[in-house]
């Protein structure tokens, strides 16, 4: 069992729920105590000791039957024990009219008999179960088995051989008490499926290393991340702000002193006469105030989510900040994340401005952001774009990008793309780039953690 256990919390991990050492040593204690053999009591005692969010607990639930088992195995049942000898030459009769592999199948569906364990693993084998790590591939493969064993097949021969019995004059009321058993039989036989499928993806999840991964995956371009490595990117997220958060603070500490505080000298040393013994700074360091623009089409969405997600992480680090999303008009979305996670935010976003191709419009973005939040800028903002400066051939409207820079403190733009492909097809980046105080491409997660830990940084 321990060994079980050790495995289900390496699936946790690569599920994307974050268990300590310390949660793994208090999940073992709490089995100790309450033992394995109240099924609902082991469960709640690993989900409490291991779960911290609610974010976590559909992988949790997904993931602890598969290790531990459902408690109700699916039943079949064998038809065949309780027919009749006519009945049972009538079927035999009926069955005459399939193919042997067929034939093969429906007598094993009649007589409720579940595939072996060596079935299973060859027909997983067959279907490429044992490439599958992501638990959303589970009712894909089951399918595909379903598929190599015909299901579709057997459930239409099944229709047909009631149909025969029939003609051969076999009891209305004895039918359908035969279809119902075969109906259940074959639901049976798909939730055997569906469980090997879902225990080979836990098992392979637990022997996946998620520092490994995630290391590769900190280091993959936006455009080539899946649904999947994005989940992953999520909970990574909170790990980098928290690292962000403590490397701001030992800057913060360690850098030297800023601009002499006469003043403050002179008061400190009265006490010396006069004589300046204790030299007095000011503080050079003060919370940066940001306006964040970001273009949120199909291209640019995964970059612009983790980007917002870091951010937020670091609201503490943020005097105040003002977030705008883009694709052919300008929405204010700083409601939208309060109290909600970026990913969530941005979902309630995308439902108002759907994405698409072709259709970005940064020029009329510009002229809505001029028309109604100019007034969110001042000289202590740090403008922040975040796109690929690609504009589908519209007017870029640099007069009012100029008009921006100019009022705030700093302008920065944040953008995937290699600077090579700068001002090709439909770019207008060259032309923004004169207007910008600095230029970060951020291609990948680990490009965009170095960004915002730059832009964090903000001198009095």
């Amino acid at each position: 069992m321990e060994e079980r256990i050790v495995k289900f919390i390496s699936a946790l991990r690569s599920g994307g729920v974050r268990v300590s050492l310390a949660e793994s040593a208090d999940a073992f204690s709490a089995v100790d105590n309450l033992g394995v053999h109240d099924r609902d009591s082991f469960r709640l005692s690993l989900r409490a000791t291991l779960v911290k969010d609610a974010e976590s607990l559909p992988t949790f639930e997904e993931l602890f039957p598969l290790f531990f088992g459902s408690g109700e195995p699916p039943p079949l049942m064998n038809l065949m024990e309780d027919l009749t000898e006519e009945e049972a030459n009538m079927l035999a009769q009926a069955l005459q009219e399939f193919g042997q592999r067929l034939r093969e199948m429906l007598e094993r569906l009649l007589r409720g008999e579940e595939l072996s364990q060596e079935e299973l693993d060859a027909l997983g084998q067959m279907v490429g179960l044992n490439h599958a790590d992501d638990l959303r591939y589970r009712e894909w493969m089951a399918r595909r088995m379903q598929r190599a064993l015909q299901f579709e097949q057997v459930r239409k021969a099944m229709q047909e051989i009631m149909e025969l019995m029939a003609q051969m004059g076999m009891n209305k009321e004895r039918l359908d008490q035969m279809r119902q058993l075969i109906g259940q039989n074959m639901e049976s036989l798909r939730e055997q499926l569906r469980q090997h499928a879902g225990q080979r993806i836990a098992e392979a999840m637990a022997e996946q290393r998620p520092e490994d991964q995630i290391e590769g995956l900190m280091d993959q371009p936006f455009q080539a991340l899946s649904d999947s490595d994005m989940q992953k990117l999520r909970q990574e997220v909170r790990r980098l702000a928290a690292l962000l958060r403590s490397r701001i603070a030992l800057r913060q500490k360690k850098a030297k002193t800023g601009q002499l505080d006469a003043k403050a000298t002179i008061r400190a040393n009265l006490k010396h006469g006069g004589v300046p013994f204790d030299i007095k700074h000011r503080d050079r360091t003060l919370k940066p105030k940001l306006v964040v623009i970001c273009d949120i089409s199909t291209s640019m969405r995964h970059c612009t989510e983790l980007m917002l997600s870091l951010l937020y992480e670091l609201q503490d680090q943020v005097s105040k900040s003002h977030a705008f999303a883009f694709i052919d008009h300008l929405e204010y979305i700083t409601p939208d994340f309060q109290g909600n996670r970026a990913n969530e935010a941005i979902q309630q976003v995308l439902i108002r401005m759907p994405p698409g191709y072709y259709s970005t419009d940064l020029g009329h973005s510009l002229q809505n952001f001029s028309d109604d939040y100019l007034d969110t800028i001042d000289h202590r903002t740090t403008l922040i774009v975040v796109g690929d400066g690609r504009n589908n051939y519209n007017d870029p409207r640099l007069d009012i990008f100029r008009k921006m820079a100019r009022r705030s403190r700093r302008t920065l733009w944040l953008n995937p793309e290699m600077p090579m492909l700068w001002g090709t097809g439909d770019s207008d980046m060259l032309e923004y780039v004169p207007l910008c105080d600095k230029i970060l491409q951020v291609s990948t997660l680990s490009e965009l953690t170095a960004a915002v830990d730059q832009l964090l940084v903000d001198k009095s």
